[in-house]
């Protein structure tokens, strides 16, 4: 008896085959998907982690006491007290008030006040950034100052 040899594939094995390939297809362009739409997301927080520190940073090098002198805006703001409450919802803004090129989705929220550090006095200074397009982005950045 001379045996044949089969080549090919029946019907049941090409359905088969032709099931798992698309479940395995499936799967992968679920994750890739995903990570294209979160693609953004780690620039956005480091972005708005940055604006953050500069906002903080800017406040900390004022001083505590209030000098002499109007303030009107941010310009003007020369003591750490004059940013409590300070709110920029149209954007990340300069000194001046001019809001930054491509930073407008961002809105500053700045919070200043007295607290007790191992029994001295000091002023805690909140700096809070979100992101109008992303409701995950809530950076928090604190600084202390000492009395």
């Amino acid at each position: 008896m001379v045996r044949r040899h089969s080549q090919g594939l029946t019907l049941v094995e090409l359905v088969v085959s032709i099931a798992i390939i698309a479940v395995v297809v499936t799967g992968v362009m679920l994750v890739i998907s995903n990570a294209a739409r979160h693609s953004a997301d780690p620039m956005l927080t480091e972005q708005a982690t940055a604006i953050a520190q500069a906002y903080l940073e800017e406040i900390i090098g004022k001083p505590l006491a209030d000098p002499p002198g109007g303030d009107t805006g941010r310009a003007t703001f020369d003591d750490v007290w004059d940013y409590n409450g300070l709110s920029n919802t149209a954007g990340a803004v300069d000194q001046s008030g001019t809001v930054i090129a491509g930073l407008e989705a961002y809105n500053v929220a700045v919070q200043v006040t007295a607290v007790t550090l191992n029994g001295s006095p000091a002023t805690q200074i909140a700096v809070t950034v979100t992101h109008d397009g992303d409701p995950r982005i809530n950076i928090s950045v604190s600084g202390w100052r000492l009395n």
